[in-house]
């Protein structure tokens, strides 16, 4: 192996220093050794440049991809322990640069994930036209856009999302409000001690479909940066305090059906007050958020009478990390999230409560690696509807990008 590594510096210096460097050619044999005679047993190693083009000032790509693996030891004796390998989402980014202002772009990110048959899908993710200052500070995104809440808390008080989504997303102990991406138009302002991205939105969500009956979605994020310090990205640098409100007010959100009949639509409107505090050193983050249903019709369901949607209730969420090591590369990771539902479950005379636990430890390989193991309880109360949930699933997760 020290042959072959010397051999090919030997033959880059070669190259680097030839008078002649498109004269200069470069054979390699059957073990890797590279020279620059041809002889019996050696080829020649083709020159592979490939031209790239595009109609556009700058090209930018990116990956990133969440490889798990994943056992869950349901609570339920009747369930068995599931073990499986998986991708658990992929993206591919491209971000192109062709306008005046070179913060304007366009940007589509694919995204592979596994539907509810459990086949690997690709679909589209993001696919907008962002332009820079349209107003002072503002930005406005317009295609299949961010939803305003979802990526500012993956990027600035939770950064686990590749083992878990954020409360609002959450479908296992959470109430499942909405998801990252939508089609719609996004404004973003952008300034030392105040962020407000506003848009409106289908509000369906970027894989569900909008029929006629439903209506759009207004939907929001404010954000005071108590320090004057935006932490994006950045949590093992900057010591930031953000305090948020955030929301959506969606109108006709989906058909609300007794067997086949339509007996009218659901209005979702949610909103949640964050607060983040992040040091080199450590993070701690916690939200409250509360939704509510407006329908004017009621829904019978196995002879129960219900005026509340299944989305609605309150609950709240807390997180925190402590970072260890001289880049500060190691960290241990723990959250609490607590759902309950408005709706009583059918039979019930109360409330149900769905709470999760995580708790974890992370290492930072290099920039491009994270490994997270970590362990899920799903700790939802006998009753609700999602009692079968319940469980412990742990696991080891390896986020990559480039």
């Amino acid at each position: 192996m020290k042959k072959i590594i010397l051999s090919a510096l030997a033959a880059f210096t070669l190259g680097s220093v030839a008078a002649n460097a498109g004269a200069l050619k470069l054979y390699q044999d059957e073990n890797g050794q590279v020279f620059t005679q041809p002889a019996e047993g050696r080829t020649l190693i083709q020159d592979k440049t490939v031209p790239v083009f595009a109609k556009a000032d700058k090209l930018k790509f990116s990956g990133l991809t969440y490889i798990g693996a994943t056992v869950k030891d349901y609570s339920d004796a009747n369930q068995d322990t599931t073990a499986q390998m998986e991708i658990r989402r992929a993206y591919f980014q491209l971000k192109a640069y062709f306008l005046d202002d070179p913060k304007s772009y366009y940007r589509v990110t694919f995204d592979m994930s596994k539907d509810v048959t459990g086949d690997e899908k690709l679909r589209a993710k993001y696919a907008y036209l962002y332009l820079n200052n349209i107003l002072p500070a503002t930005g406005v995104e317009i295609g299949l856009a961010h939803r305003p809440w979802h990526d500012y808390e993956e990027h600035n008080a939770w950064y686990y999302r590749s083992i878990s989504k954020v409360l609002i997303e959450d479908k296992d102990h959470g109430p499942d409000l909405s998801n990252s991406a939508d089609f719609g138009i996004l404004t973003k302002t952008k300034t030392q001690y105040f962020d407000a991205d506003i848009g409106v939105f289908n509000g369906e969500g970027y894989h569900a479909f909008q029929n006629a009956q439903n209506g759009l979605s207004f939907e929001w994020r404010t954000t005071a940066h108590i320090l004057g310090v935006n932490g994006k990205d950045k949590q093992t640098k900057k010591t930031y305090w953000d305090a948020s409100f955030f929301g959506q007010y969606n109108v006709k959100h989906k058909e609300l059906t007794n067997g086949s009949n339509v007996v009218g639509n659901e209005d979702l409107i949610f909103g949640g007050l964050h607060t983040v505090y992040n040091q080199p050193s450590f993070l701690i983050a916690a939200q409250y958020v509360y939704s509510k249903d407006t329908r004017s019709k009621q829904l019978t369901v196995g002879g129960v009478t219900s005026k509340v949607s299944a989305q609605a209730g309150s609950g709240y969420s807390a997180n925190a990390e402590y970072r260890l090591g001289a880049d500060k590369e190691y960290r241990v990771l723990a959250r609490y999230d607590s759902w309950t539902p408005q709706r009583k479950p059918v039979g019930q005379d109360a409330k149900k409560e769905d709470k999760g636990y995580i708790l974890g430890a992370a290492w930072d390989q290099n920039r491009n690696v994270q490994w997270v193991g970590n362990v899920i309880v799903t700790d939802n109360e006998k009753g609700s509807a999602k009692y079968a949930n319940n469980g412990t699933a742990y696991m080891l997760t390896a986020e990559v990008k480039f």
